[in-house]
């Protein structure tokens, strides 16, 4: 049975909302440019309002949940493993930064490739599973990658991590001293991995991974290869994860073993469901609550952050059913609908 049998749109015609937002096109789209604007303004004025490297923190983790987010809310798949594409990209930048002393910029884009190139076979091997079975394999590969960083001890330095990572940026000094300026140098990679997760999203290809975690019976049934599309997704969100990861061993001057361990993961994995699941603009809310309070109860020498969090998340999850940004959404959606509302 075809979708022109039963009414429903093709995946390609489908939203990440799966078009049952009541907003006009032409008014959906003004929206989505500027809610674009107003995140651009949001990140270049961030280290005006909090501290320069907590801001760039921020900005990472942003993108990293985006990629956890590209999988978990577009895709359905849940990933327990997105540590081993933000750690071994950390690690890769930082040893291209050291031993070949080439501008940052082109040590992360290395990193990237890297997590990208590891993310084929452990994709083709772990897409052919589903729901917690999928994430176990992820984690499963993660902590192998854990393992073989802490063996190759004389490369990555075990316990002690990779230390001392160079910020150059093509001569300029002042980047390479100044918190402030380092940021402004960096920010422009991560805002260019939050256009391509957007581009991605909006696309036809988008809304055939909507389709899929709709629903993928009925796209193998229109000819999808749902396999395929899956790995596809898989390796471009360890793109975006290998991406943040390099900037954040930059931004800190180091790669340890704790960014390839499970907790990272699972950070990722509860920022991701606080901001609001298949939202995109969930990943930073959740990223800037988390990070700032984090710092917050750091600075306040504060011992049990993990406690704090963790209620946190819960209340979050109890009360806001589709994350803080989905909730958010939602209203908005009603609202909306009780304006254009003929019976009104």
């Amino acid at each position: 049975m075809t979708h022109l049998e039963t009414g429903s749109p093709a995946p390609s015609e489908m939203s990440e909302s799966d078009a049952t937002a009541p907003v006009p096109d032409g008014r959906h789209n003004t929206l989505r440019w500027i809610m674009l604007a107003i995140g651009l303004v949001a990140a270049l004025a961030l280290p005006w309002f909090v501290y320069p490297p907590v801001a760039m923190d921020i900005a990472a983790w942003a993108l990293f949940a985006i990629s956890v987010d590209l999988l978990l809310g577009y895709t359905g798949l849940l990933s327990f493993g997105h540590a081993a594409f933000w750690g071994s990209s950390a690690y890769v930048t930082g040893l291209v930064a050291i031993h070949w002393g080439l501008p940052f910029p082109v040590a992360i884009l290395g990193g990237m490739v890297f997590a990208m190139v590891i993310a084929v076979p452990i994709g083709y091997l772990s897409v052919r599973r589903t729901g917690i079975y999928f994430a176990m394999v992820t984690l499963a590969f993660a902590q192998m990658i854990y393992f073989v960083a802490n063996q190759l001890g004389d490369l990555t330095g075990g316990e002690n991590g990779l230390q001392a990572i160079p910020k150059s940026f093509f001569g300029i000094e002042s980047v390479e001293t100044d918190s402030f300026s380092f940021y402004y140098a960096a920010i422009g990679l991560i805002l260019l991995g939050i256009w391509a997760a957007w581009r991605i999203i909006h696309s036809p290809f988008g809304r055939v991974l909507v389709a899929i975690r709709d629903n993928p019976a009925r796209a193998r049934a229109l000819g999808y290869d749902v396999d395929r599309y899956k790995i596809l997704a898989f390796v471009l969100s360890a793109g975006l994860a290998g991406l943040a990861g390099g900037v954040f061993a930059i931004s800190h001057g180091f790669a340890s073993l704790q960014e390839l361990n499970w907790t990272t993961s699972g950070k990722v994995v509860l920022i991701t469901v606080l901001g609001g699941i298949g939202t995109l603009w969930g990943g930073p809310l959740g990223a800037a609550i988390v990070v700032t309070l984090e710092d917050w109860l750091a600075s306040s020498g504060f011992e049990g952050t993990g406690i704090i969090l963790g209620s946190i998340f819960v209340v979050i999850v109890l009360l806001f059913r589709h994350g803080i940004w989905g909730t958010a959404q939602d209203l908005l959606r009603r609202l909306m609908s009780s304006r254009h509302d003929p019976g009104d």
